[in-house]
């Protein structure tokens, strides 16, 4: 896609399109959770097991940024532009597309992560699905984000979207529970 040829009004009426769509799926997946994961999956109520359930949650957002990090590692590794570092040059076109989704992945994980944990010593334990449903809606967001990605921004909008709105809801739901 290139930058000259962008509408930005009708990217921007896309992104929003998109970013709808990904909040009605969002909270879809949020209340399927609720609604059905307490019965097969028995929630820790003690502290310490709260704290595990965080960390062990944590896993399957990390290990995106692992994915992303082989991403980038096996392109510099076929890729004579690359093969010398992000010290020497900027990633070429080919490896473009996987530095920026490592960055925004890393970045998206390390919120996630205090999100989570806030939440697990906030939230009663019937409402701790939350944690299990966003890491699940960020498996979403991650692969639909790339896949969208060299489509432009329109492309890329749920899957970012999908990451980050349990995210903003957690720390925002984080915040009244704190304040209140």
């Amino acid at each position: 896609m290139s930058i000259e040829s962008v509408d930005l009004r009708k990217e921007q009426k896309k992104i929003y399109i998109a970013i709808s769509i990904s909040l009605v799926f969002c909270i879809l997946v949020q209340i399927v959770f609720f609604l059905f994961l307490p019965q097969s999956l028995e929630l820790p109520t003690d502290f310490s097991a709260r704290i595990a359930f965080a960390l062990q949650a944590s896993i399957f957002v990390l290990i995106w940024v692992v994915i992303g990090i082989g991403m980038v590692s096996h392109g510099r590794r076929h890729s004579a532009a690359d093969i010398c570092g992000s010290a020497y040059a900027p990633p070429s076109p080919k490896i473009a597309v996987r530095v920026a989704f490592l960055q925004n992945t890393l970045e998206q994980a390390v919120i996630a992560l205090g999100a989570y944990l806030a939440l697990v010593t906030l939230l009663p334990p019937s409402f701790l699905t939350f944690i299990p449903a966003s890491v699940v809606l960020f498996t979403i967001g991650r692969i639909t984000f790339y896949i969208g990605y060299p489509n432009g921004a329109d492309a890329r909008a749920f899957g970012i979207a999908t990451t980050m709105l349990p995210t903003i809801a957690g720390y925002l739901w984080a915040i009244w529970l704190i304040v209140t």
